[in-house]
């Protein structure tokens, strides 16, 4: 007569083997989803790279995602030649690297001395910067632009450097908030003990520990100014100072539109854009898991 032990064993493997069929018709199905995902996620980036690659003639009497019968990379060529679209793209480089690097810093700053430091108006500044975030950029086109021409700043690309720092200040900060408030004390108290100042130890200890959440919001502040569009066309006239997003004004015409070359100029905007989100993918899920754990 055959054992407990030995009629449990066949159950036992029979649930085992179900529970992994069904974990891997999960997986399976999850897959599935998610590579439907990306392809959604990939067709208007090639809808983009044919229509940047197509006349006018073949962008209204073809369908979206035909080949056109030649590919006019002329497009490109003429955009960088004529349009000075090699111009925008270095103001919105400069722009946006400058902007990016100073709220960085300044963030690190306010959140450092916020989480780090005892003082009585900490929680009165963590107030005002988090009421920031609640400000709509539409409302303070007029007064900005009023304060801008008191102090001389219309028509200077340090006016749109202030404006993107002031603006992407206070979701920096909120990032970087809850990275902060992990860090573990003890290492200040070991860099004070061997003699640290606290500039030193912010420089050489904080500052590099919170690596992976700056770059997290670097992207993302990245994005933001990159793309920006109202303020530019809101404080520069002189064509000159303008960047990429305002730019592409250049191929709409009175009477007709070089749609190709529009669409070169998208193609070639979103490249950086796209480059260093790859680049840079996993120091993004760090940095979100580290800011999003509170010690």
């Amino acid at each position: 007569m055959p054992s407990m032990s030995t009629a449990i064993r066949p159950r036992t493997e029979e649930a085992v083997s179900a529970r992994t069929l069904s974990s891997s018709i999960g997986y399976g199905v999850l897959y599935v989803v998610l590579a439907a995902t990306a392809v959604l996620q990939l067709l208007p980036l090639l809808w983009l790279l044919l229509f940047s690659l197509k006349n006018n003639q073949e962008i209204f009497n073809l369908s979206p995602f035909a080949l056109p019968k030649t590919l006019h990379w002329s497009n490109y060529s003429t955009v960088w030649e004529q349009g000075s679209i090699g111009r925008y793209f270095f103001n919105s480089l400069w722009i946006t690297v400058v902007s990016v690097v100073l709220t960085i810093l300044l963030a690190n700053f306010v959140t450092f001395a916020m989480t780090r430091m005892k003082w009585k108006l900490s929680g009165i500044v963590l107030g005002l910067f988090m009421i920031g975030m609640m400000i709509p950029v539409h409302s303070t086109l007029i007064p900005l632009f009023s304060l801008f021409k008191k102090v001389h700043l219309t028509d200077s690309q340090l006016s749109i450097v202030l404006s993107y720092i002031a603006f992407n200040l206070p979701l920096t900060i909120m990032i970087l908030m809850g990275f902060y408030m992990a860090l573990p004390k003890e290492v200040e108290e070991a860099s004070i003990m061997d003699g640290c100042s606290v500039n030193r130890m912010f420089f050489r200890i904080i500052l590099p520990m919170t690596a992976s959440v700056s770059v997290t919001a670097a992207i993302i502040n990245m994005i933001y100014n990159w793309n920006e569009f109202i303020f530019v066309n809101t404080f520069l006239s002189d064509d000159s100072k303008k960047t990429l997003t305002v730019g592409i004004q250049n191929f709409v015409g009175q009477y007709t539109t070089n749609w190709g070359a529009i669409g070169a100029t998208l193609m070639i905007s979103i490249l950086p854009i796209l480059v260093i989100f790859f680049l840079l993918s996993n120091r993004i899920v760090e940095g979100i898991a580290a800011g999003s754990v509170k010690g």
